[in-house]
């Protein structure tokens, strides 16, 4: 990861934090092209993983989890993201493995980042 990279990772984290009450314990960030692809690990809070230790809430949980997470950058615009960045939001795809509390998330933007951020 550059420094563009991992400032974006932080902002990731701090993301979410704000608005679901707890970031991933670990964000890492490649850029690709206008996209932002982020893998999550330490996502789940510990009633989370109480609910996945059932099969149906595993099923429920991560059906909430990418449905939620969605909403939430649509509802909440992250402009500290786009700021930095100096590109617009415009779509967003998230999947979390449960088990493994591991999730991405492909942020797509209005430019290519890749070579507006890339280290010579």
């Amino acid at each position: 990861m550059n420094k563009y990279e991992a400032e974006f990772s932080n902002l990731v984290r701090s993301f979410r934090k704000k608005h679901m009450g707890k970031g991933p314990g670990k964000v890492t960030t490649t850029f690709c092209k206008n996209w932002a692809i982020c893998e999550m690990e330490g996502n789940l809070s510990p009633v989370e993983k109480f609910i996945a230790s059932a099969d149906d809430g595993k099923q429920m949980l991560r059906a909430a989890r990418t449905e939620m997470v969605k909403d939430m950058y649509k509802k909440n615009q992250p402009i500290e993201m786009e700021n930095f960045l100096q590109s617009k939001l415009i779509d967003l795809f998230v999947d979390i493995d449960i088990e493994r509390d591991f999730g991405m998330s492909v942020f797509v933007f209005d430019k290519n980042i890749e070579e507006m951020f890339k280290t010579k």
